[in-house]
């Protein structure tokens, strides 16, 4: 199995996550980003407890793009430090495992 990644990224709206997931289905980056709707995400910034309402975007790409989706999600995404966090695909259906590898190109 060619390395493969899924990587996560949460964005503030509809419309930054739209544009990062059109951005990278456009420019071949990714085989498919899912877009999960209103998750909490609850953390520390700056010293206070925040709690928001994000998408999650799920971006399923080979490994070998991973340098070039973390620049194209950095220069189109709102935050100034961006949730940008991607583990190994180790088992899937192997035609959905060669789609991702061939299938966006």
């Amino acid at each position: 199995m060619a390395s493969l990644l899924i990587t996560l990224c949460t964005c503030p709206d509809q419309a930054s996550s739209e544009k990062i997931a059109r951005l990278l289905i456009e420019s071949k980056l990714a085989a498919c980003v899912n877009i999960l709707p209103e998750i909490r995400s609850i953390y520390r910034w700056k010293g206070a407890v925040e709690s928001v309402r994000e998408l999650l975007l799920i971006i399923k790409a080979p490994a070998s793009n991973y340098p070039a989706i973390e620049t194209a999600i950095r220069n189109h995404h709102p935050y100034e430090i961006p949730e940008i966090i991607a583990f190994p695909i180790e088992h899937g259906l192997s035609e959905y495992i060669n789609w991702i590898n061939t299938g966006h190109e």
